[in-house]
């Protein structure tokens, strides 16, 4: 093999390969006469020996991920680029990021400036190449799998700079610029770097998903800060002009001013930096992780980077600021986080291994969990939120009427009241809350959580914090200071009962009986008069038994297990399923009238059902193609060969159900069975969800799950699973090599050049997210369905969960 040696110092380092020969240069500070002959070769030379001082590099140049070490150097010494380590203990846990980033010596001030792919993260066996086609490619070995490319194949790219702004471009011919690194920004703005509309600077994400936060340019003449794009908690108003201009972009210069431009290059908002030096000194605006927007000035002197201006200057005021059941607060250092409640506290798990996106604080305890008493805790000073999903309800109550609303309704998690003369009370019915306290804010919350054994409650109790305990109750939460009198009540009205009972008793017992034969008479009748005409007719129905018995044939056809196909007399094919629970006829039939009053694409509707003494049996829409487990597996002809588009769709459609099941109903209702098996497709391959809903809403979700995973949770893991089964077309996921699956995976993809390798990857990864042993670590479902969709980038795994 060919080596190129270009030596006049003794300090050697191998930087890279280049058409299949390796080359290396020796380490230079200043020597015009050999930077003239590399500028004329075309290759670069070390201003550092670990790092590339890259002018141009030709067609076939290519850096391993194997050696983080190199970098390529802007002329002027300033940025570079090259493979980012991303893990917070080191190591690949987390993977590792491709991108430019700040060369000013210690490793602290080097702060990335732009990312692959958004902070794409890939393993260490990854390499950067400038491909012959023209393409600059990231691709993952030894499978070969680009993993992000540039498209710029057949423009005649010759070449890539490294710019002393930090650009990073392709240029052809007479150093013409064919891509640029500045037309797609990711969390930071350079100096003379634009955002045009509709992008977005998009937080750096953290350990185990991918960031909420965004900065966004908005047509009417507006910057603003957003969580998840639906909640703006920071915004900048400017004013367009007369003429009708609508905004075009936003202009980060070089003296520090962020200013913001319509189509007429007219400026409609200024911001600047609070230092006046000159535009020499190095300057970036940036969206932090922590949701907040700052802009960065280089101090030569302390060797750091110092806030020049920042756009939420209490940091507490950043929507989610300290993640999922914790307050945002202050002491005399800053802004700090504590948990809710220290039943909440994560005793025993070492924070370091706790998503650096939450607040290390496990979730609370579900209400309907409590094995005795719940409890109000009163915190003062405090406003509380929901963050999934983040849609509070609003009421005109006073404090006490808000908080003994809370008490009363079942579904309420949290209230907050403000005292501000408004007399706002937010009710919150989700258990994802946070919040944030103030001595300033004119409010006090109210929150729901189950009662802790004294020695926890009594530790670390907050000044601000009362608790109140309460029973729990069927019909809501009752405070314990009312309980003696309405004891008191109760006694009163069983004695005027008791009295007035021998007066009523006689009508009663004929009301009973008359209505008894009513009820009779009915179950005589085989089938309503529209039931039996319309064809169409789509009412939940009940029926007897016996009818049951008819329309199915007396048992003749069997799907599966207890499961029968049956028609109705207006023709309508159905599923009758024969339900073994032990449950009274009340709950059943509110369980059935939640389930059929849910209607979506992707699920089975119920049509009616009987209940009986011995018999519980549900009707559901037929459908006839089978399931999905058939589909995949039993099919004769080779459909899934191939067909990677199909099969993600089948699964897109599943993740919309869950997502209806979890987030869209009135109450969260789980599936809590959810496998192959129960995915119905019908003639269009369209997937259909059935048996969901029935463990959860009859009562049996402890029964079913541990204390420390909900049935929700659970679909999840389940969710990930089938996935895995739908992508790789293989039964026994969990039993198999996830490690070894993912790689012959790839093979296969690779074989076939399949044009769907993208949406297979994100697959795969939101996949082996879903199956983390630790719940708080799996994704929500709605982010599930955008990754599967493809508006939400997806992280590497920190490890396969089996």
């Amino acid at each position: 093999m060919c080596e190129i040696q270009l030596c006049k110092l003794n300090s050697e380092a191998p930087i890279g390969r280049f058409q299949g020969k390796s080359y290396k240069v020796c380490c230079f500070k200043r020597f015009g006469s050999v930077l003239a002959l590399i500028l004329f070769l075309g290759f670069a030379f070390y201003g550092a020996c670990d790092e590339l001082a890259m002018v141009s590099v030709p067609i076939g140049f290519e850096i391993s991920g194997l050696d983080r070490s190199k970098t390529w150097v802007s002329q002027n010494g300033v940025f570079a680029f090259g493979f980012l380590d991303t893990s917070s203990r080191g190591g690949d846990v987390d993977g590792y990021a491709l991108g430019i980033r700040y060369n000013l010596g210690d490793k602290a001030v080097n702060m990335p400036v732009w990312t692959v792919g958004g902070g794409l993260r890939v393993s260490e066996n990854s390499t950067i190449r400038l491909n012959l086609d023209g393409r600059m490619i990231l691709f993952e070995n030894p499978s070969g799998l680009i993993v992000w490319s540039s498209n710029t194949s057949g423009l005649g790219v010759q070449k890539a700079t490294l710019l002393n702004s930090g650009n990073l471009v392709l240029m052809g011919s007479g150093d013409n610029v064919l891509w640029e690194s500045f037309n797609s920004p990711t969390s930071t703005l350079l100096p003379g770097q634009s955002l045009y509309f509709p992008q977005t600077l998009r937080a750096p994400s953290t350990k185990s998903i991918s960031s909420y936060y965004s900065f966004v340019i908005r047509r009417f003449g507006e910057l603003a800060l957003v969580w998840e794009l639906n909640v703006t908690y920071w915004r900048a108003q400017g004013h367009l002009s007369s003429f009708g201009g609508l905004v075009k972009e936003a202009r980060f210069d070089t003296n520090g001013v962020l200013g913001l431009f319509d189509t007429g290059d007219r400026t409609v908002l200024s911001i600047s930096s609070k230092d006046l030096e000159g535009p020499q000194v190095l300057r970036h605006l940036r969206i932090d992780s922590d949701g907040n927007l700052r802009i960065y000035s280089w101090d030569k002197v302390a060797h750091q980077w110092k806030v020049g201006w920042q756009a939420v200057d209490n940091q507490c005021n950043v929507f989610g600021s300290c993640g999922l059941y914790s307050l945002c607060g202050y002491n005399s250092s800053g802004p700090i986080c504590d948990c809710l409640y220290e039943g909440s506290m994560n005793w025993g798990n070492d924070l370091s291994t706790v998503d650096s996106g939450s607040s290390g604080c496990r979730k609370m305890v579900d209400l309907g969990n409590c094995k005795m008493n719940a409890s109000i805790m009163v915190l003062k000073q405090t406003v509380l939120y929901g963050l999934y999903p983040p849609l509070d309800v609003d009421l005109m109550l006073s404090e006490g009427a808000c908080k003994e609303y809370c008490s009363n309704d079942s579904t309420c998690i949290a209230v907050t009241s403000k005292n501000d003369g408004s007399g706002v009370c937010t009710v919150k019915r989700t258990s994802f809350i946070t919040g944030y306290r103030n001595p300033s804010v004119p409010a006090t919350s109210f929150l729901k959580v189950c009662q802790v054994p004294q020695a926890v409650s009594a530790r670390g109790i907050n000044p601000h914090t009362s608790i109140i305990s309460i029973p729990i109750s069927p019909k809501g939460y009752i405070e314990h200071e009312g309980y003696s009198q309405n004891f008191v009540e109760a006694i009163g009205l069983i004695v005027l009962l008791t009295v007035s009972g021998f007066l009523s008793i006689e009508m009663f017992v004929f009301w009973f009986f008359y209505r008894r034969r009513q009820i009779k008479a009915q179950t005589r009748i085989p089938f309503r008069k529209d039931v039996q005409m319309n064809p169409h007719y789509s009412g939940l129905i009940r029926l007897s038994y016996e009818e049951v018995v008819a329309i199915i044939a007396n048992f003749t056809n069997q799907l599966g297990p207890s499961v029968y196909k049956g028609v109705l007399p207006n023709k309508m094919p159905v599923i009758a399923k024969v339900l073994n629970n032990s449950v009274s006829e009340k709950d059943f039939r509110n369980a059935v009238s939640t389930l059929g009053a849910m209607h979506h694409r992707n699920l089975v509707s119920v049509r009616g059902f009987c209940f009986e003494p011995n018999h519980i049996i549900l009707l559901s829409e037929y459908v006839p193609n089978g399931s999905l487990d058939n589909w995949l597996f039993n099919m004769e002809h080779e459909q899934n060969e191939g067909n990677w588009q199909q099969r993600l769709d089948i699964a897109l459609g599943v993740a919309r159900a869950l997502a209806y099941l979890h987030m869209e109903c009135q109450i969260c209702v789980a599936h809590g069975n959810l496998k192959l098996e129960n995915v119905l497709l019908d003639e269009k391959l369209v997937p259909k969800v059935t048996d969901f809903g029935i463990k959860s809403l009859l009562g049996n979700e402890a029964a079913s799950s541990s204390s420390s995973e909900s049935l929700p949770e659970k679909d999840i893991y389940m969710f990930g699973e089938m996935l895995l089964q739908i992508v790789t077309c293989k039964r026994d996921i969990m039993g198999s090599n996830l490690h070894n699956l993912v790689s012959n995976l790839n093979e296969e993809l690779k074989l076939e050049g399949s044009k769907d390798c993208e949406g297979i990857e994100r697959a795969v990864r939101i996949a082996l997210w879903c199956l983390q042993n630790q719940p708080f670590l799996r994704p929500s479902i709605s982010e599930v369905v955008k990754v599967l969709e493809g508006t939400l980038s997806v992280d590497r795994p920190p490890t396969f969960a089996v």
